[in-house]
C-alpha cells in the first residue's frame, strides 16, 4: 500500500461521520484508520466479518470501508447483511485485479471500490466523495418522470408509487438521468457527474446501469427507459420508446 508522508484533510469532514474499518490486516488498517482519524472522522474497526457486524449494530456507521477477502465470512457476503439492515455506503478494497470480483462487489451494492495497493489519500477523498453525495440535497424539488419519482431532500425514490430500494449511486444515478431526460450520456460522462471522478473503471457506470434498470424497467432485458445509445452510452427515455 502506498503511503504518502502528509495526510489529507478532507473537505468537509467533521467528527459527526463514523467510518467502519474492515480488514484483517493490521498495518492496513492502522494506517486507513490513522488517516480518517487525521481527516476528521469517528472511526471503529474490525478484522473480521462477525465483529464487523456487532460494530455495525453498537454504531450505525456513515460509511464502511470493507475488504473483500476476510477470514470465515467475506466482505460480499458481509456487505449484504450489512444493507440488510439499511442503506449505508460501501467502498470495497480488493487486493485482487480480477474485473470479476469487482464487478461482484458493486453487484452486492458497494458504491466504489479502490484495489490494493493504493493510496490513502485517495481512499480519504473517495471516503468524503461517497459522504457528501449521501447528504441531503440542498434543493427539495421532487423529480417525476414514467411513473418514477425521486425526492432529493429525503433521498427517497418510487416507481408506481412503490419505493425503491437503491444504493447510493443507483439514487444519484436515477436523479441524474431524471434530470435529463432525452439526453445521451457516455459512460465517462457519467463517470465524472454521477461519481465525480474524471477517471475510474466503467464497468462501475455498467454495473450501476444494470443494477438500476432491474429495479425500474418491466423488463430489464428490453429496456425502456434507460436505454442504451450504441456508441454513445445511456440515455433517459421518459417516453419509453
Amino acid at each position: 500500500m502506498q503511503q504518502p508522508y502528509e495526510p489529507v484533510k478532507a473537505p468537509g469532514a467533521d467528527r459527526t461521520a463514523r467510518v467502519l474499518v474492515v480488514d484483517d490486516d493490521p498495518t492496513v488498517s492502522e494506517v486507513v484508520a490513522g488517516y480518517l482519524d487525521r481527516a476528521g472522522y469517528l472511526v471503529d474497526r474490525a478484522d473480521d466479518g462477525p465483529t464487523a457486524l456487532v460494530r455495525a449494530e453498537e454504531n450505525r456507521p456513515d460509511l464502511v470501508v470493507l475488504d473483500l477477502m476476510l477470514p470465515g465470512m467475506d466482505g460480499l457476503e458481509v456487505c449484504r447483511l450489512l444493507r440488510g439492515e439499511g442503506p449505508v455506503p460501501v467502498i470495497m478494497l480488493t487486493a485482487r485485479g480480477d474485473e470479476e470480483d469487482r464487478i461482484l462487489g458493486l453487484e452486492v451494492g458497494a458504491d466504489d471500490y479502490v484495489t490494493k495497493p493504493f493510496s490513502p489519500r485517495e481512499l480519504v477523498l473517495r471516503v468524503e466523495s461517497v459522504l457528501r453525495r449521501s447528504r441531503p440535497a440542498p434543493t427539495t424539488r421532487s423529480l417525476r418522470a414514467a411513473g418514477v419519482a425521486v425526492d432529493p431532500a429525503a433521498r427517497r425514490a418510487t416507481r408506481d408509487g412503490v419505493e425503491l430500494s437503491l444504493t447510493l449511486r443507483e439514487f444519484d444515478l436515477l436523479s441524474f438521468f431524471l434530470r435529463h431526460p432525452g439526453r445521451a450520456f457516455s459512460r465517462q460522462d457519467l463517470m465524472r457527474e454521477v461519481w465525480g471522478w474524471d477517471f475510474g473503471d466503467l464497468s462501475t457506470v455498467t454495473v450501476h446501469v444494470r443494477r438500476l434498470r432491474g429495479k425500474v424497467e418491466d423488463d430489464p432485458a428490453r429496456p425502456l427507459l434507460i436505454q442504451t445509445v450504441w456508441g454513445v452510452g445511456y440515455r433517459f427515455e421518459p417516453g419509453g420508446e
